[in-house]
Order: C-alpha cells, then sequence, then structure tokens
C-alpha cells in the first residue's frame, strides 16, 4: 500500500505544476500533512476519473432516455448492467412504450428480461394493440410472451384474421374424404377464418385443434347427407351445420367462417364394399364345397378300402371251398357223382353266361 501511495503521489505532483516533489513535500516536518492531503487528493482524483470514464457509457442512453421523457436512472441503469441486462434493449423499449402513450416502468421491463422473456416483442404487440384499441394489459402480455406464444402474431392476427386451409398443407391426405348414405365418397377441402382470442391465449388449443375439429363436422355433414347430391347442390350446408357445433369452445382462436374451397366426387365406396362382400362370401362357399368334396372323397376311400376287405373275406371263405370237399368225400357225405354233376352245372352256367354276357358274366358267376 506505501508503494502504491508513493507511486500515485509521485505521478501528481509530477502532474501538477508548480506542485513540489514527493522528497520535498515530506523532507519538512510541518509539510507532511499538506503531504497526505496531496496524495489523499490525487487518489480521489483518479478513482474519480475511472468513474467518470465507466460513466461515460450510460450517458447516451441517459440523455437520449431523457430527451424523450422516458428517464432511467444512472444508478439504475448502473445496477442493470451488474445484473447482465440488456441495457439498450431495456431502454430503447421503455422510450418506444412511452413514445406510445404507455408508460411501462423500468423495473417491469428488467424483471421480463431476466424471466426470459422477449421485451421488444412485448412491447410492440402492447403498441399494436394499443393503436388497434384492443384491451391487452402489460400482466396478460408477459404471461403471454412467457408461456411461448407470439404474443405480437397473436395481435395482429386478432387485427386481421388469417385462413387456415383443411386439411393443413403438411397433412399426408390433400382432401376430407367422407362416404354420404349411398356409398358415394365425397372429397372436400375448407378454408376457416380465424381471430385470435385473445383472453383465451393462454391454456388454449392451438391451429392443429381448429383443423381436426372442421374435419370431424366435414366427414360427420357428410356422412348423414341420404344422397351425395344434396351436398354437391347445398356445399353451404357443411360451412352453416359445423358453425353451429362450436368448433371454437376450449380453443386460442375465434372462428368467424367456414367455406366449402372445392368438393369432388370419389369412389362409389358402398359398390366396392358390396364387391368385396360378394367376393368374400364366394370364397367362404368355396371354401364350404372344397370341405364337402374332401370329406366325399375321404368317404370313397373308406368305402373302396371296406370292398377290399369284403374280397378279400369272400377269396378266404372260396378257399375253404376245396376243403369242405374233401371232408365231404371222407366222410361219405358226397359221392362222385354228385361232383360231376356239379362240374357240369359250373360248365353250363359259364357257358349260358359266355352267350349272354361274354366273359363278364361268367365272372358274375
Amino acid at each position: 500500500m506505501n508503494i502504491l501511495a508513493d507511486s500515485l503521489s509521485t505521478a501528481f505532483f509530477a502532474a501538477v505544476p508548480g506542485s513540489p516533489t514527493l522528497a520535498q513535500a515530506v523532507g519538512g516536518g510541518a509539510g507532511g500533512f499538506d503531504a497526505m492531503v496531496w496524495i489523499i487528493i490525487g487518489v480521489v482524483a483518479l478513482v474519480g476519473f475511472f468513474l467518470l470514464v465507466y460513466m461515460l457509457q450510460f450517458v447516451g442512453l441517459y440523455i437520449q432516455a431523457l430527451t424523450s421523457n422516458a428517464s432511467v436512472g444512472l444508478l439504475d441503469m448502473v445496477g442493470m448492467k451488474l445484473r447482465k441486462v440488456d441495457l439498450r434493449t431495456v431502454v430503447i423499449n421503455r422510450i418506444r412504450a412511452v413514445k406510445a402513450g404507455m408508460d411501462i416502468p423500468t423495473n417491469a421491463l428488467e424483471t421480463h428480461y431476466l424471466a426470459g422473456g422477449r421485451v421488444s416483442n412485448v412491447v410492440s404487440a402492447l403498441i399494436a394493440a394499443r393503436a388497434a384499441k384492443i384491451e391487452l394489459p402489460w400482466s396478460t402480455a408477459t404471461a403471454i410472451d412467457l408461456a411461448g406464444r407470439d404474443i405480437l402474431e397473436a395481435v395482429h392476427t386478432s387485427v386481421n384474421p388469417k385462413v387456415i386451409d383443411c386439411p393443413a398443407p403438411s397433412s399426408p391426405r390433400p382432401t376430407i374424404d367422407a362416404v354420404a348414405k349411398n356409398g358415394i365418397q365425397l372429397k372436400a377441402k375448407a378454408r376457416v377464418t380465424v381471430r385470435t382470442n385473445i383472453a383465451r391465449l393462454v391454456g388454449g388449443a392451438t391451429e392443429e385443434t381448429i383443423i381436426a375439429r372442421v374435419g370431424q363436422g366435414i366427414v360427420s355433414t357428410i356422412g348423414s347427407a341420404e344422397d351425395h347430391k344434396h351436398v354437391l347442390e347445398n356445399p353451404d350446408q357443411i360451412s352453416l351445420t359445423v358453425m353451429k357445433s362450436g368448433l371454437d369452445a376450449g380453443t386460442a382462436y375465434e372462428i368467424l367462417s367456414i367455406d366449402i374451397a372445392d368438393i369432388d366426387v370419389g369412389d362409389n365406396i358402398g359398390a366396392k364394399l358390396q364387391a368385396d362382400q360378394a367376393q368374400s362370401n364366394k370364397q367362404m362357399a368355396q371354401a364350404e364345397a372344397e370341405k364337402r368334396r374332401a370329406l366325399a372323397v375321404a368317404e370313397e376311400q373308406e368305402f373302396k378300402a371296406l370292398e377290399q376287405k369284403n374280397r378279400a373275406l369272400v377269396v378266404l371263405a372260396e378257399a375253404e371251398v376245396p376243403k369242405a370237399m374233401a371232408e365231404a368225400f371222407r366222410s361219405g357225405n358226397m359221392g362222385i357223382m354228385d361232383y360231376y354233376r356239379m362240374k357240369n352245372m359250373q360248365a353250363d352256367t359259364a357257358m349260358r353266361g359266355s352267350i349272354a354276357g361274354g366273359e363278364g358274366g361268367a365272372r358274375g358267376v
């Protein structure tokens, strides 16, 4: 500290013409007190010089605000600088508000800035709302801005209503498709004119909800029509029906009108459904017939197997005949003449069979 004091006093005495040097000032006994006074004065002057240089950065904005009747204190500016607030944004927007007839306190602007709000956007929205005679308090505007909504765009939409295409251009389907009761498909496009409802902007549904509700209303109206020709003749009935259902309830917009921009006839959905149903019935009938055919084939195979089984039993039975005849010969129940008569009968039967039907008759015996 002594070295710093000596340096400052030396610099001061060297800068002031005719002033004694430090050695001369402290050389005399009675002059020591005067030397310390000069040192203090030099330190104060140096500090004041640095403060003056620091304050010069606020002078331009201070004079600009003062001449605009939107004065902002120098100490307030220093405080905002220390709090990392964009000084120019706050001062310029206060000047804009005052010039528009609104006395917004500097503290309110600074608070909204520190909260992460867009001060310029809010002030512009307030100025536009005041010019359009729309009631928009500062607290409401800042709340909307902090909620993530574009308050300036909302005010512009409230003054100049905008048109929403339904379905949206980014939608995967270019039209709203619905089917009348006679099965004819209609493809419609609508344009919805809306105006921002600032009172419901916080917490209100967005454009996507409006588009979805309008699409639902169009589908419901076309679907309830008995004939698609009635819809083509009176497309305004769709708008009237949809408007009556209060689609803007709970949204951030007020629907002014719903206009059917285009409506075309699509496919005969009813005929396609009937054709598909007939094809399905045909396939079911074919499957049932195939099932019965498979059962019949299986039953036929069972009968053939049974026939083969019975033929085998006949062959087995015929094989027992020679054994029975031999036993009859041995037991004396059958004579040789009986055997010859049986052979003659067989030969006569075979001859008759060959005369009547050839070999088939003989095989039948």
